[in-house]
């Protein structure tokens, strides 16, 4: 029998979770990069076993938010969780609703947060743009690399007439990032202040440098709305939140749903006050609510399913968003031509070498497809990599997926409730996207216990061998998942304790495990396993197994207690 798409996605969703995701009792049958799948298409919640990830360390999660929330970075949050389909993890923490000001005079009753509490997404909003424009790309109506003033003749302006679509959705377009005015500013209807932003200079020549614009979103959301003959809040309901029954989203909400909703910030220059239910970002306030950059409001789950169907390559429950090569388009890096250019100290000096020791790295923090944010270490911690991608909203949101894991995590606080001055949310997303990576298994060939590096900024951990009689070599199996040309795994021989030669040294991906085995230099009576990071950008550590000296055992370990830790996954 033919299996139609709609037939495979019918008997997916019939089965129940445990048939889809198996039924193993460890979540160790799914490691790193093997989530078991074909998965489930439709999520469902599950155990973190059937879901392949490590309940323990997942519910490391908890301690984590509660931490950020009582050092006031943000009154509250919802985190979800879902790999190979399986929800395994969909958590409210702290409040929805606490302060009545930018004081931080508390209201008389506290609205806590729920699992469906609804947020201001902000310029997670863009990634809707981005799918937007690629339906339109899908029904042949936008060509990506034709000029935007083809089909926006207003834009062909002050040297914009050769701007493209797809620099647009790279920002490369030559844009600042916000309009010089603030459009709340400017008088008029909507279509006056697009405008605006359609006559706008560039800063840049096309092209040449990646500057990260509202103004690209704010012309693309102007583009959907001519080629469609639709206002973007129509069309994304029709075209993308309607067919995935993504009914808490939407640009806009009405005053019904104001219960549900997370407030934002005080805001007494545009005379709102305490915004909750209205859009945060004053230039899409400005276009009643429904711009290219910023507009959305959703809830974790429905951000989940908006995630599901980037996994499943454009599909959900049956519904056909997006072509596959749409979706590839979308999280292919398109900016590669915009390299990392080395390491830096504070003060914006370059450093020569790795970026070993008291510096950072001065990478390109802005690998980008079409819209959406790709390897953004910065915020997705020790689950970036060339694979993850997303994007984050200034209101304290964040969407993350990965594909060769099968895992959506999606991020929601109200960090700007009740003031954007506060602490910086970007710690406490990576450290969550960092215990949710953690909660991924590694697992040692043939099962037992390695030795692993752990996580964190400016480490040099050492894990030292003492070699026995009939040394001559030291062989080891090895996983390694670091922030490439800022973190490295060393291995190196001592005749003293003293002085070190360097055997080899490992940084990037090593896909797997692989086996080593190197020679010893003659008197060779200590091995030492150095872990070196750099700041900020980690990736999913270090890992050692089965390592041996002469074909044995360690005689003894020196310092096991070195931050080195032996665990099973």
């Amino acid at each position: 029998m033919r299996i139609t798409n709609k037939l495979f996605f019918l008997l997916m969703t019939a089965l129940p979770v445990a048939a889809i995701a198996g039924t193993a009792a460890s979540a160790n049958a799914y490691p790193w990069g093997e989530p078991g799948c074909p998965c489930a298409t439709v999520l469902k919640t599950g155990s973190a076993a059937s879901a392949g990830l490590v309940g323990a360390k997942l519910d490391a999660i908890d301690g984590t938010v509660k931490a950020f929330i009582a050092d006031k970075t943000a009154p509250g949050a919802v985190v979800l969780v879902a790999r190979r389909g399986v929800i395994a993890k969909w958590q409210a923490y702290g409040d929805a609703v606490l302060y009545t000001d930018a004081k931080f005079d508390k209201v008389a009753h506290p609205v806590p947060m729920t699992k469906d509490t609804i947020f201001d997404l902000a310029s997670v909003s863009k990634l809707f743009t981005a799918v937007a424009v690629m339906q339109l790309w899908d029904e042949g109506k936008v060509d990506l690399d034709a000029p935007v003033a083809k089909y926006l003749p207003k834009f062909g302006v002050n040297g914009k007439q050769d701007v493209t679509v797809r620099e647009l959705l790279t920002h490369t377009s030559g844009f600042r990032p916000d309009p010089p005015i603030p459009l709340y500013k400017i008088p008029g209807s909507r279509a006056d202040r697009i405008d605006n932003v359609l006559q706008q200079p560039l800063e840049y020549p096309p092209g040449t440098h990646y500057v990260y614009s509202d103004m690209n979103f704010i012309t693309l959301g102007a583009l959907v709305e001519k080629l469609s003959g639709e206002r973007e809040d129509q069309f994304v309901k029709q075209h993308i939140t309607g067919p995935l029954h993504m009914t808490s989203t939407m640009y806009d909400p009405p005053a019904s749903l104001e219960p549900r909703i997370a407030a934002t910030e005080y805001q007494p220059w545009t005379h709102r006050g305490m915004l909750r239910g209205q859009v945060n970002d004053e230039n899409a306030w400005a276009l009643d609510g429904v711009a290219g950059h910023a507009g959305v409001f959703s809830d974790a789950h429905d951000l989940a399913i908006f995630g599901q169907m980037m996994l499943n390559d454009g599909t959900y429950d049956g519904a056909r968003i997006l072509s596959a090569r749409a979706v590839r388009l979308l999280e292919t890096n398109a900016d590669s031509k915009f390299p990392l250019t080395g390491c830096g100290d504070p003060n914006g000096a370059k450093v020569p070498g790795s970026c070993v020791g008291n510096v950072s790295r001065v990478y390109n923090e802005d690998a980008t497809g079409l819209g959406w944010s790709i390897d953004r270490g910065y915020l997705m911690g020790a689950l970036s990599g060339p694979h993850t991608v997303g994007h984050e909203g200034f209101t304290g949101t964040m969407i993350a997926i990965n594909k060769p894991n099968d895992i959506v995590v999606v991020m929601l606080t109200n960090r700007e409730h009740p003031t954007r001055n506060g602490p910086s949310i970007v710690t406490a997303i990576r450290h969550v996207y960092t215990d949710v990576a953690d909660a991924i298994p590694v697992v040692a060939p043939g099962g037992g216990d390695a030795w692993f590096s752990g996580y964190g900024s400016y480490l040099n951990r050492t894990l030292t061998a003492k070699v026995g009689a009939g040394g001559g070599t030291v062989s080891f199996k090895t996983w390694y998942r670091t922030d490439p040309g800022g973190d490295y795994g060393v291995v190196e021989a001592s005749p003293d304790d003293q002085h070190w030669k360097t055997l080899a040294q490992f940084t990037g991906s090593s896909n797997g495990w692989r086996y080593k085995r190197y020679a010893l230099p003659a008197g060779t009576q200590y091995v030492r396993f150095d872990y070196r990071t750099d700041s900020e950008i980690n990736g999913r550590g270090w890992y050692l197994h089965d390592v041996k000296i002469g074909g044995h055992p360690p005689a003894s370990w020196a310092n096991p207690d070195n931050g080195w830790v032996k665990r099973g996954n």
